[in-house]
């Protein structure tokens, strides 16, 4: 026997009061019905005994005022069930009214609405009974606490910070902020859907880390400290990115790389040729203080050193691309693509498919980063690869 939560009766009346709240989110004024020949609830009746409770909570429900209850005529069998008073089926049913809650979510987002047009975008989806990011607005509370996490990280200059210590000093629980990645990842990139970056690399481009991340660095060039300078040892130098004022290089050219495994082999490389670069391990995305290290880094150079970046050929991969040519631009030289050019992978190695919606971020993310043959190439090569499936070459 069914339960009273999921009886026939109940679902009947639960669609009711979802297509009622449809109605009034379109501020549709006509009268809201479930006939019986669209209510599977009904149909599935199939002893005297549930005939007999379906119409009794009915017309339990019809007692409230809430809905009413239509019979075909000449006979006593249940015809349509028609809304009457949306609010009344919500305290019949014990069920908080969408608007309620989307203007609840509101008020505790209020703040912040002028500074994130997003936000309006998350309301207006759910006042449509659409969910944002697989939740409603039940979740406004996850998203003011990443509005909040954003807001400090600002106010400490996006200062690199132990993920789960900040978590610990921000909320007084210390896995908080990694249950509010999707929210900050919606905060940051101001989209309702996923950007498609790892979690690491979400929380990575507020500061946020694990544990502390230096900044690694191969090739030829002397290291500016605080108090002395150092000079580029191999196979490769980690320093914390803080301590770092810049470093001066006659490299020709400078190669970012987004993945540790990748880095450490370019390293290698590198020492073992003398090629004439400098390499730097980005940590996946960039965080702004490592940003604002990678601009001196940029500064120091000659003028005619090349700037390349190598990371993954997915979406991820491509808006740390699009997020470098942005400090790039600001130095006047331009970033160039170091294999991630789909056309130049071999063809067995295109293996991993993508969906058209991927593919057109990634197309849209590499034509940001100011590569258009790239993003052209993407449609007529559509996959993703990661790039330690590749073996280090440098320029």
């Amino acid at each position: 026997m069914d339960s009273p939560a999921s009886s026939p009766a109940t679902r009947l009346l639960e669609r009711l009061l979802a297509r009622g709240e449809n109605a009034r989110a379109r501020d549709d004024t006509r009268a809201v019905r479930l006939t019986g020949r669209s209510c599977p609830e009904y149909a599935g009746l199939d002893s005297l005994a549930e005939f007999e409770r379906f119409h009794g909570q009915l017309a339990d429900a019809g007692r409230t005022g809430a809905i009413k209850v239509e019979r075909e005529r000449g006979r006593d069998a249940f015809h349509a069930v028609v809304l009457l008073d949306l609010d009344r089926l919500g305290a019949h049913l014990g069920r908080r009214l969408r608007g309620d809650r989307v203007a609840e979510a509101r008020a505790l987002l209020a703040r912040w609405l002028s500074t994130y047009p997003v936000l309006e975008e998350v309301l207006e989806r759910w006042e449509q009974g659409k969910p944002v990011r697989g939740n409603g607005p039940d979740a406004a509370p996850a998203l003011r606490d990443a509005l909040q996490t954003v807001d400090s990280r600002r106010a400490g200059n996006y200062a690199e910070r132990i993920l789960r210590r900040e978590s610990v000093r921000l909320f007084g629980d210390s896995k908080r902020l990694e249950r509010l990645t999707p929210w900050l990842d919606l905060v940051t990139t101001g989209e309702l859907t996923p950007s498609g970056l790892h979690d690491e690399d979400i929380r990575g481009s507020l500061g946020l880390r694990r544990e502390p991340q230096p900044m690694l660095v191969a090739g030829r060039g002397e290291v500016e400290l605080e108090d002395t300078r150092l000079p580029l040892c191999r196979p490769y130098l980690g320093l914390p990115v803080d301590a770092v004022r810049g470093i001066a290089s006659d490299a020709r050219y400078l190669l970012t790389i987004e993945n540790l495994a990748s880095f450490h082999d370019a390293a290698r490389v590198l020492a073992a040729t003398g090629s004439p670069g400098l390499l730097v391990y980005t940590a996946g995305m960039p965080s702004p203080a490592w940003r604002a290290l990678y601009r001196r880094i940029l500064a120091g150079l000659p003028a005619t050193a090349a700037v390349y970046h190598w990371g993954d050929i997915d979406e991820g991969g491509f808006r740390i691309a699009a997020a470098l040519a942005v400090d790039v631009r600001q130095q006047e030289r331009t970033l160039q693509p170091w294999l991630m050019a789909s056309a130049s992978i071999p063809e067995p190695m295109r293996t991993e498919t993508v969906s058209s919606a991927a593919l057109a971020r990634m197309s849209y993310w590499a034509a940001a980063a100011g590569w258009e043959s790239i993003a052209m190439q993407l449609h007529k090569h559509p996959f993703r690869m990661e790039q330690e499936a590749l073996d280090p070459t440098l320029p």
